[in-house]
């Protein structure tokens, strides 16, 4: 069959379809939305696979969701309950299961918590929608209809917040608990809080900043102790330990240098050689290489600074030890193998500048600071330099933990909390947590679309229903009835008791501002903005194009 016939072929075919089924109904195209059999397909291959995923980690939700094991293909092991966490470790291959995993990396970056929340969130949403579009309503129309449903529960979210100030310290560590409480580590809620709100006070200005750099919070992980041990540093902590046999391991008021060149013998090019026929030349060279070192540590004495930083070299040695021995004899301390990219932070942390060159080593280039010492941390030693004179808006978190797996978790457990008290500096308002915001939008979503006529009003309560599986999956993952649970809560916020929530401790329904279990508004309002625009993308694709 040739090209031509083959599409008059599939045009009457598609013509013959057609005429079938509008004789054969009796409909016009505007009363009923009929899909062509590949796009239904389509679209109910994406919600399957978007909901397979929202299913692996729901059982992860709240503070009595379970953890989950994370094997990799190495060997490796990673123990935690953070969304962001397992999908970005978990292999999806279906492309609508990629776009839920790259929501859920888009609800870290912008709230950093309720990562869990918003993928749950939209396989809810996409379960409402695949049985609205079964009952023969176009997918544009739900699209939009959830696009409307979203705003107006970002303006109903609004209107339930609480304002706060940044000065209420104790509304600040409410919402660091709250995020705390599901995690591993949650029983060490009551130090890793206050850590997390004053690191964050610490490196912003109250009165002006509506953001939070969180590279201005340096987490220095060691392995060793337990969490009790974690501490905050004003100051720096490295990771590094001092070197030299005799060298100071401890300096009061400390003039500290920051350098990016080599104290060694400088080396020919790689396809270069050098070639010492006698004993004459070769001591030539020593003599050489030692006066080269010498000029190098007189001129760092000279400047009579007693702290050396060296970042670390690839081409060559950083520090030879013969510089070791010298600058260890003039009682120099000596951290070496700093890294590039912590320089940027050690010389805004010490008001130092870093030196890339010999010529620039001058007493204006030193940062100052009443102590630097050598601890023992665990197995290992870390510098910490503390006192610093003109310090820059930065802190350091000194995290401990007696294995691996509770140090990973108990990182980007301080990172969620971090994160949750950035929303609040963002935007200053908390609403109520245990799935209060969630019943409260369902049943004021509900009285909304009873306002309005057509799909539009179809489409939005079946939305409002679709927001109860976070506390109906809150009283199921802590053991409690899940349909009395979310049907008295249903009751007691039509009774206007806003606060209303799952207290999940107690096992009941009580008002769960009393409980301190409070979130920032940010975090709600980009789940269900996220969610619903990501639901709103998967819903309109009708077809899987490959190409090679």
């Amino acid at each position: 069959m040739t090209t031509s016939d083959s599409t008059k072929s599939f045009a009457a075919a598609a013509s013959a379809g057609a005429a079938k089924g509008t004789a054969g109904s009796g409909q016009t195209s505007d009363i009923g939305f009929k899909t062509r059999q590949r796009p239904d397909a389509i679209r109910n291959s994406n919600i399957v696979a978007a909901k397979a995923v929202a299913d692996a980690v729901r059982t992860s939700l709240g503070p009595r969701g379970m953890d989950k094991m994370i094997q990799t293909g190495n060997g490796e092991v990673t123990i935690t309950n953070d969304g962001a966490t397992i999908l970005k470790q978990m292999s999806v291959i279906h492309p609508a299961s990629k776009m839920l995993v790259e929501l859920s990396k888009a609800q870290d970056i912008e709230a950093g918590d309720g990562t869990t929340t918003v993928v749950v969130l939209a396989g809810s949403l996409l379960d409402a929608a695949s049985r609205l579009v079964s009952k023969g309503l176009h997918p544009t129309a739900i699209a939009d209809a959830f696009e409307k449903a979203a705003d107006k529960a970002t303006e109903i979210l609004k209107s339930i917040s609480i304002p706060i100030e940044l000065s209420d310290n104790d509304s600040l560590q409410r919402s660091a608990s709250t995020a705390l409480n599901s995690k591993v580590v949650s029983q060490h809620t009551h130090l890793l809080a206050p850590i997390a709100v004053q690191a964050v006070l610490k490196v912003i200005n109250p009165a002006v900043d509506n953001n939070v750099d969180l590279r201005d919070i340096r987490i220095v992980k060691k392995l060793g102790g337990t969490i009790e041990d974690t501490e905050l540093v004003e100051g720096l902590v490295l990771d590094q330990k001092t070197i030299g046999f005799g060298a100071p391991t401890r300096i009061e008021k400390a003039k500290i240098a920051l350098i990016q060149f080599c104290i060694s013998p400088p080396k020919t090019d790689m396809e270069n050689t050098v070639i010492i026929s006698d004993h004459a030349q070769m001591d030539r060279v020593i003599k050489e290489e030692r006066q080269y070192i010498l000029n190098i540590i007189k001129q760092i004495k000279k400047t009579n600074c007693n702290v050396l930083l060296i970042q670390k070299s690839i081409l060559r040695d950083a520090i030879s030890d013969l510089a070791i021995h010298y600058l260890a004899k003039m009682k120099i301390l000596i951290v070496k193998d700093v890294e590039r990219e912590d320089v940027p932070f050690i010389a805004k942390t010490l008001g130092c500048k870093p030196i890339a060159s010999l010529d620039h080593f001058q007493q204006d280039m030193l940062g100052t600071a009443d102590l630097v010492e050598e601890i023992t941390a665990g197995s290992d030693k870390i510098v910490k330099i503390t006192g610093v004179a003109h310090p820059g808006h930065t802190v350091s978190i000194l995290l401990r933990g007696s294995n691996k797996l509770v140090l990973e978790e108990a990182d980007r457990s301080i990172h969620d909390a971090l994160c949750v008290i950035r929303c609040l500096v963002k935007e200053r308002a908390l609403i109520a947590g245990g799935a209060a915001p969630e019943i409260e939008l369902s049943v004021r979503l509900a009285e909304y679309a009873q306002s309005l006529s057509g799909v539009h009003q179809y489409c939005i309560r079946a939305f409002a229903e679709a927001l109860e599986v976070i506390p109906y999956t809150l009283a199921e993952n802590a053991g409690l009835n899940p349909i009395a649970t979310v049907t008295e809560l249903r009751n007691r916020h039509a009774q206007n008791d806003t606060n209303a929530g799952i207290n999940v401790r107690k096992g009941l329904i009580s008002n769960i501002l009393e409980e301190n279990v409070v979130q920032p508004l940010l975090v709600s309002v980009s789940a269900i903005r996220l969610a619903t625009e990501t639901v709103r993308s998967i819903l309109k694709i009708d077809d899987i194009i490959e190409t090679m």
